[in-house]
């Protein structure tokens, strides 16, 4: 009789809690729904004090936390999927029930955590806007002249790396880009930041095989960055992983800001990375849509330059396998349900947001 009602009494518990979970969710899905009003009140309201709170926690130390709580989610996803399967070929369908609850409890808590932590940042208005950045429409012979700059401008930074510059270590990039991106927030007050910090991804040896150069951790607000791959693209996805630790979630956003810090810094390895990585994403475009167009251009690189891109090259291909196929397919729907609806196509929405900007300061007509 006791033990009857006391589970009862814990399967309402339960319930109650994910029908508490459940109404979190559509309250954030509802929220996201109105772009001003999440500018307004969560990515300069709420996520200002969250992020700042999980800098000063998290920060200022060495070793990814948000790496090991990773393990710890991965490993209790594991265990609750196998004990789901046992109880199942076991028919025990009291512990099954209880274990399938938990399950949905996790991943609810999950979800609520990561849109409220930072996942919102989705829904704000885009950067376009946010930046005055909009004037979009642009031509093919403007995208070619854009194009020609960047490459002028990515031979003549590669032509000014010296060995030094080079052999900078992983601590110095990250500390040359944090201080890039405090730069950047003086020019606009969109780009401010608290204590930025970046690290190195504990999961570097398993991201190569998913040709993963960085990421941000959502729960604890940490920048990580695959520290093994070629130098000149990590302070690059340096840059680009503070962007998304200021709030700019959608990945064509973080690669523009990204650009924006890189090519005003004093530092030639992380001016020469920038305009190398922009210059790529533009090239990729003019391919798409003038073969013709990219023969001409490529023509303009330098040999050190591309000499840089067969050694992109020659490391990625190393780690190509179905896992990579597997991943882009996953992350591609992922951006789908976040308000990028080109999926890994968004990248290249990066180029909207540089000709905008390059048009605005008049720099094609130079």
């Amino acid at each position: 009789m006791f033990s009857s009602a006391g589970n009862s009494k814990k399967n309402h518990n339960v319930l109650f809690i994910i029908t508490g979970l459940t109404a979190a969710l559509f309250l954030l899905f509802i929220a996201g729904c109105y772009p001003y009003f999440v500018e307004s009140y969560y990515t300069n309201g709420f996520y200002q004090g969250i992020s700042l709170v999980l800098h000063l926690v998290f920060g200022w130390l060495p070793v990814s936390i948000g790496d090991l709580l990773y393990m710890l989610l991965i490993a209790a996803l594991a265990y609750s999927i196998i004990s789901i399967v046992k109880y199942l070929l076991l028919k025990n369908y009291s512990a099954l029930k209880g274990g399938s609850l938990r399950l949905i409890i996790g991943l609810q808590t999950f979800a609520v955590v990561f849109y409220l932590f930072w996942g919102l940042n989705y829904s704000r208005p885009p950067a376009a806007q946010i930046l005055n950045l909009t004037d979009s429409v642009y031509t093919l012979t403007e995208l070619k002249a854009a194009t020609a700059l960047l490459i002028d401008s990515t031979n003549a930074t590669r032509a000014r790396l010296t060995v030094k510059d080079l052999s900078v270590t992983n601590t110095q990039v990250y500390n040359q880009a944090v201080n890039a991106i405090k730069e950047l927030a003086f020019t606009n007050k969109n780009f401010e930041s608290h204590y930025p910090s970046v690290k190195p991804a504990l999961f570097t040896p398993l991201i190569n095989y998913f040709s993963t150069a960085g990421y941000f951790n959502p729960l604890t607000g940490e920048a990580q960055v695959n520290y093994s791959m070629p130098k000149t693209n990590r302070p690059f996805t340096s840059c680009h992983e503070l962007a998304h630790q200021i709030g700019f979630a959608r990945e064509d956003e973080a690669n523009f800001v990204g650009f924006l810090a890189a090519k005003q810094s004093p530092h030639a390895l992380l001016k020469y990375s920038g305009y190398y990585m922009a210059m790529q994403e533009f090239m990729h475009n003019i391919y798409r849509r003038d073969s013709v167009g990219f023969k001409q251009l490529k023509v303009r690189l330098s040999p050190s330059v591309k000499q840089d891109l067969k050694a992109d090259n020659r490391y990625w291909d190393k780690y190509e396998s179905k896992l990579n196929a597997i991943s882009g397919l996953f992350y591609d729907n992922f951006l789908k349900l976040n308000n990028q609806p080109e999926g890994i196509h968004t990248y290249n929405r990066m180029i909207i947001l540089t000709m905008a900007y390059l048009k605005k300061e008049d720099m094609l007509n130079r």
